[in-house]
Order: structure tokens, then sequence, then C-alpha cells
């Protein structure tokens, strides 16, 4: 079996975090301790890639540019009669394998992961930036494709923005049925993966033995699991409770978004257990992080300067200044020094919204009260969406 370099036993901040950190509270709720050596069954995954994606992006997006294929894709799920027969062909041949509505899948379940995703509101999303988003910067590997794409040049602004439109746009109500804007947007990000795997292994000295492919099948675990367990386990820090229903729903949303986006089922987590489990050996797998790892997290420390949101110079630098705490609140201050993040007096003002959170879900059991929240919430996504693609694409 082939093994990539990068495949090594964690000595650094994973190691710290399943030993001594919140990973620790997290081991506890599995009925047996997972043994690291079950860890190499995945390690083909490294070498697996969507190979749908590839197919249609070299067949479609390569010959005709990524924006036009895509909006080949747009017009197609719109209706396939409005584009040519040989594209609608391509597309038909992407979509065929493809069950959209699988018979495991569960609406009514996966509307109550719709539901605690929403109703996290503001602290949902300083979760997934200030914990998914920053805390993956711990791993060298996975980061390796934006370092070779040249995600530092275009700026953290960018992909942050991207970042926020994309998950607002997958969790908004009945956002995943065929042809809605989060299936749409949930296919334009399939492809983004492909058209970035082909130029990568085409046009740069990316080394396969070293890295596994771009993009790879574990690493887009991973990255899924940073949407769904990783993000529970951070709103639930900023005082967000979530009912037993809804933790089974979250998880059950991130399978079938994991499944449209190529993900194998076999592989993809239907319970926290399970991906407790799941995290533990990708994350104990891991190279520690490197000089990249740095730039990156520094890069994004220093986001909201770069940021043309808030418009007032000191508001920027407060906002800087209060995403600090939350890295240092969610990650810990033994992550976050590996990273060489600074550390911040004025941001802990931030924890203010820890203990309103803490207060407004006292009362999470009562239906109409859960339900005011689940609507405050997505307004918020909503507005927040909107300063992002507002003021920081310019």
């Amino acid at each position: 079996m082939q093994i990539p370099h990068r495949y090594r036993i964690n000595t650094s901040s994973f190691a710290y975090y399943w030993q001594q950190g919140i990973g620790v509270a997290l081991l506890e709720k599995l009925p047996i301790q997972p043994q690291l050596q079950n860890a190499d069954q995945y390690i083909p995954y490294l070498f697996q890639y969507d190979e749908l994606g590839d197919k249609l992006v070299k067949a479609l997006h390569l010959p005709l540019g990524f924006g036009q294929g895509q909006r080949i894709i747009g017009s197609y799920l719109q209706d396939p009669q409005m584009i040519a027969p040989e594209y609608r062909s391509l597309i038909e041949s992407f979509f065929a394998p493809i069950d959209i509505e699988p018979s495991w899948l569960d609406w009514k379940l996966l509307r109550k992961g719709l539901d605690l995703s929403q109703r996290s509101g503001l602290s949902g999303l300083i979760t997934l930036r200030d914990y998914c988003l920053m805390g993956g910067y711990e791993s060298a590997a996975i980061n390796k494709p934006l370092i070779y794409t040249g995600a530092l040049k275009k700026g953290s602004v960018k992909r942050l923005s991207e970042t926020v439109d994309f998950w607002v746009n997958i969790t908004g109500d009945n956002a995943l049925r065929y042809g809605n804007v989060g299936f749409d947007h949930l296919m334009k990000t399939r492809m983004i993966h492909s058209f970035a795997r082909v130029n990568l292994l085409k046009a740069t000295d990316w080394d396969s033995a070293k890295w596994g492919l771009p993009l790879n099948t574990w690493d887009m675990l991973a990255t899924n699991l940073g949407f769904s367990l990783v993000y529970l386990v951070g709103i639930q820090r900023l005082g967000i409770r979530a009912l037993p229903e809804e933790v089974n729903g979250l998880f059950h949303l991130w399978k079938y978004i994991g499944y449209l986006l190529g993900l194998p089922l076999e592989i993809i987590p239907e319970n926290e257990e399970a991906a407790i489990e799941a995290l533990y050996y990708w994350t104990m797998t891991q190279a520690d992080g490197d000089a990249d790892s740095k730039s990156l997290a520094h890069a994004l420390q220093q986001e909201p300067v770069d940021a043309h949101y808030p418009t007032t110079k000191i508001g920027r630098k407060m906002m800087r200044e209060i995403h600090l705490f939350y890295n240092h609140y969610l990650l810990g201050n033994y992550s976050c020094n590996l990273l060489q993040l600074d550390r911040t007096f004025w941001g802990k003002v931030a924890y203010l919204n820890v203990v309103k959170n803490k207060l407004a879900h006292r009362g999470i059991s009562e239906e109409s009260h859960r339900q005011k929240l689940i609507q405050k919430g997505r307004v918020t996504h909503e507005r927040v969406k909107d300063i992002y693609l507002r003021y920081n694409t310019q």
C-alpha cells in the first residue's frame, strides 16, 4: 500500500487537543477508545478523488473556461433543453450515477440540522471562522492546495467571503432541493474542487508521494467534519444548546451535503460518535503545522483590518481583537501559540456574547422560543452575507 510522507503520528496541536484539550471530553463519549492503527484503513483515500467531477471539468470547463462551464451547468439545472445537446450529454453523464433523493434521505431530520445551523446566528459564523477555519490551518497537508493555488496572494478576505456565501446559501430553507440555491452552490463547489485538482496536477510540481492527491477524499471528509462535528463543539462552547434531535439532524445534513460533493457514503459519519472517531483518525495522523500554516493563520488574523467593513479603521482594529479572543477561547492558547497568533486584551469584551447565548437558550425546549431564535439567526446570516459580499469583494 502506498503511504504518503504526510502520514505520521501528530505530536503537537492535535495530539494536545485529544490528550489535554477539548478532545478529552469528546473521547469520553465513545464506548471504546479508538485505536490509532485503525486509521490505516483510510490511507487509500489520500489517493482517491472525485472522478465524476474531474471528468466533467476536463470535458466542459477546461475547453470553455470555468465561468462559461458553470453557466452551462446552471442552465441545465433550470432546464436541460436550454443548452446544446453535446453539453447536455456531458452533464447527464455526470448526474446519472447520483441519486438526488436517495432512500436514506430524511428531509424532516435534515430540517432539524438546518434549525440548529440557523439558530446559531452570529455565533455560528464566528465558530466557522475562528475555530473551524483557523483550526484547520494546524495541518500542513490539507492546506497545501491553498498555497499552490495562490490563496495567500488572493487574500483571506476573499476566501472568507466565499466561505460565508457558501455556508449561508446551503443552510437556507429548502436550499438543498434540486435546482435551488444551495444545491447549485454545492455543484459549483464540487466543480471548483475538481478544477483546482486537475490544474494543480497538470500545471504545478505537486508531489503526490508526499501529500497524497490534492483535495483528496480523506481531506474532503475532514472538511465535512469541520462543518459538522467541529462546528457543533464550537457553538456549544459559545453557549448555544443543541437538542439531541438537532445533533442527529446536523450529521444527517452533512451526510447529504458530503454525498452531493462526491464523498463515498461508507466514510461519512452518521452520528456524533462516528464523527468523533473519524476526526481522531484524521487529526492524529497529520503532519504538524509548518511555515505555510503560520502564514495562512497570520493572513486570517489580519483579515478584519484588510477588509472594508467595519467602515472605520478603529472599528476594523477592534474586530481583529474580537476574533483573536474567539481564536484563543475556542482553540486554546496552546494551538494559538503554535500558529503564532497574537494575544488580545480588548477583545475579551466578546465574552459577553457567550453570556448572552446562554441566557437566550435557557428556554430552548419551548417550541415558540426556539422558532424565534431560528428566525432571528437566519436573518443575521443573510445580513452578514450581504455585508461580506457588498464590502469585501471590492
